[in-house]
């Protein structure tokens, strides 16, 4: 039960409407901002990368820089300077936040047992979305947030659980090793990872019937008119790999929007905040990297994470009655747009997701998933061959608004 005042679910539209104010330094104008409504914690490194996270909104990564004053993640700066709550979701903003699946189902955990599939009936679990993380530790590169607390799925499952949640600051030039490319002369970059472990604290372990769990990492990041999603995929026949995207989760995209490269295995969605719209590819078609590129801003973002080997169970999160509740997806994008014709979004941001398969865990057992962002600035011939190299993207034959 939540304890906090709300406002109206109709209210929540209208208040997630923030934007950042005009400002030399972005991303000192975020931080100033969010220091002035809620406790803040930063992350800093020699080379002027910085992290900021919040630990009353889950140990939630809001922004970062590379250290030349630009600020990656999206704030509801509406919502955040209300300290009020809204019904169904809090979207505070933010470029890494620890969420659970699944979302849809019959053992979604956002809806209660007996409810429709619609917006009026979802809700984000209260331990996700308006209590906060405990901050354990903390130094100039590392923060630890832990919390208990029980669901309920649809199906009356209840699920006690334990989060362990790390956030590190890396290095940019590092993590692009990792990704086997190497940084060129004038590009600078932040580079951070969060390491989510979920643990079964229950009596019972959590099986297929019942319903299984999965952790989930969602960033919202600025949404701009040039700005393109990029999903690579493995290449091959629908009989062999299955559809190459699913984007049935708020009804089809529009052609202009949602781009398929077969040559070059790669998945385009337009990160414009204008037409509301989800996508998701499934273990046969994913890999464990995607990102974006703001042309405006010349931002290359990518983001990595953890797949266990052989992995094919993975939560469905579609809203409705599945054949298939563990035939979900492994990454996901969502543009945000206006939910009904005339109306408002939720805000001028679009998301890079990952997901861990679903958590078969029995009583003391437990699972990590590690979510890598990298964001990269710097001379667009330098950040163009990154691009290439690590998500098969060309980014002078990307589709033009």
């Amino acid at each position: 039960m939540r304890t906090p005042p709300l406002v109206s679910g109709l209210v929540l539209f209208a208040a997630c409407q923030g934007t950042r104010p005009a400002a030399v330094d972005a991303y000192t104008a975020d931080r100033d901002f969010l220091a002035a409504h809620v406790d803040t914690l930063e992350l800093a490194g020699p080379d002027g990368a910085r992290v900021l996270l919040v630990p009353a909104y889950q140990g939630r990564v809001m922004t970062s820089t590379t250290g030349g004053g630009d600020s990656s993640g999206w704030l509801n700066r509406e919502l955040i300077a209300s300290r009020r709550f809204v019904e169904h979701m809090n979207g505070f903003g933010g470029e890494d936040r620890f969420w659970i699946g699944p979302e849809g189902g019959q053992f979604s955990v956002f809806f209660a047992p007996g409810t429709q599939f619609g917006l009026a009936d979802w809700f984000t679990p209260a331990p996700i979305d308006t209590e906060p993380f405990v901050l354990q530790e903390h130094d100039a590169s590392h923060a630890v947030f832990t919390r208990s607390f029980s669901l309920q799925n649809r199906a009356g499952t209840r699920f006690d659980v334990a989060v362990h949640r790390e956030v590190v600051l890396g290095d940019a030039g590092e993590a692009l090793a990792r990704l086997g490319a190497t940084a060129a002369a004038g590009v600078r970059g932040v580079a951070f990872e969060t390491r989510n472990t979920l643990t079964n604290t229950g009596t019972e372990p959590w099986t297929k019937a019942s319903g299984l769990l999965s952790i989930w990492i969602l960033g919202m990041f600025n949404a701009a008119e040039d700005a393109m999603v990029l999903l690579p995929f493995e290449r091959g026949s629908e009989a062999e790999r299955g559809p190459i995207v699913n984007d049935e989760y708020f009804g089809r995209i529009a052609a202009d929007r949602l781009h398929i490269d077969a040559g070059r295995g790669l998945v385009l969605l337009r990160g414009d905040a204008r037409s509301r719209g989800k996508i998701g590819l499934g273990p046969r078609r994913a890999r464990s990297v995607l990102g974006s590129w703001d042309g405006a801003r010349e931002v290359l973002t990518i983001v990595e994470f953890s797949r266990p080997a052989g992995a094919t169970d993975y939560v469905n999160s579609l809203w409705r009655l599945q054949d298939d509740p563990f035939g979900g997806d492994v990454v996901n994008s969502y543009n945000d747009g206006p939910a009904t014709p005339g109306g408002k979004g939720f805000g001028d941001f679009y998301e890079l997701e990952s997901s861990s398969p679903a958590l078969a865990l029995g009583p003391g057992a437990a699972a990590t998933h590690v979510h890598r962002t990298l964001h990269l600035t710097g001379p667009r011939p330098a950040l163009a061959k990154i691009a290439l190299a690590v998500l098969g993207a060309d980014l002078d034959a990307l589709p033009v608004p």
